[in-house]
């Protein structure tokens, strides 16, 4: 008979220890994201809906194109007019705040798995577990490290929703042609005008492709982060699923699938014209 490994009691022991002993840190992490998601969901809910409404078409104009636009009013008039304005812009704060801290962590990242043989070895396994383990597992040592509310709902949506984004920065590096590499090599560019003037313009589509994954699944993660006090629409399909009331769920899930069409349609939108 094989002896029981104490795989649960020693991640235990880790979240104590860091519990006990990394309470600055903790506490510097939430001062940071409640800045930066208050003041995002405070400028989106303030305003009035027809100004966000009106402001959002040249908007989503220059960043994709005129169709976009448009199908991004009528959805955003929808969903004024189901009456699900505030919690809708709360949610679309925190996707957009997940999406930005998930990026500036993940390209970095996947440009270091790119250009290291080592690191690619290393942070690939990460990933794997990051992607396979039930995202509702996240919550638990987020609450455990941060308590209830939107700060360890937005650390969750992070750590679930940046693996896209590494595994593809790094992919779409790996991808781009050796000859375009050695052109620049052999004009004297640095190993950062490479990267910069080379490689990451050629791999743009892809690295878009695992923004457009990276913002779908902080949509999804943002949603379940309401069992543990996020807010937004996951609280309107979790009081809908509660009280088993079908309007108050139905009208929440299509908010969020309306907001998930309007940043899928961007990003598409935005690199297919970045990649003429």
């Amino acid at each position: 008979m094989l002896p029981k490994i104490y795989i649960g009691q020693w991640v235990d022991a880790l979240v104590v220890w860091a519990t006990n002993n990394l309470t600055p840190l903790f506490d510097a992490i939430v001062v940071v994201i409640q800045f930066i998601v208050g003041n995002l969901a405070l400028a989106l809910t303030s305003s009035p809906p027809w100004a966000v409404i009106i402001l959002s078409i040249p908007l989503v104009w220059f960043l994709s194109n005129w169709k976009t636009a448009l199908g991004t009013s009528l959805g955003l008039l929808l969903i004024y007019d189901l009456k699900i304005w505030e919690p809708s812009m709360n949610t679309l704060a925190m996707v957009i705040s997940a999406t930005i801290v998930a990026l500036l962590l993940g390209i970095p990242l996947g440009i270091w798995s790119a250009r290291s043989n080592t690191a690619h070895k290393i942070i690939m396994p990460v990933l794997d577990f990051m992607q396979t383990m039930p995202p509702f597992v996240y919550l638990i040592p987020a609450v455990l490290f941060f308590g209830t509310g939107s700060v360890p709902g937005l650390i969750a949506t992070v750590v679930f929703a940046m693996p896209p984004a590494i595994r593809l920065t790094g992919l779409g590096i790996r991808q781009v042609p050796v000859e375009l590499v050695e052109a620049a090599e052999a004009f004297g560019s640095t190993e950062f005008q490479k990267l910069v003037k080379v490689q990451l313009p050629v791999a743009m589509p892809t690295i878009m492709a695992g923004i457009n994954q990276c913002i779908m699944l902080s949509l999804s993660m943002v949603v379940i982060a309401a069992m543990i006090g996020a807010g937004g629409l996951g609280s309107e399909v979790l009081r809908g699923i509660q009280r088993l009331d079908i309007p108050v769920g139905f009208e929440g899930g299509l908010a969020i699938v309306i907001i998930a069409i309007i940043l899928d349609r961007i990003t598409q939108g935005f690199g297919k014209r970045n990649s003429q």
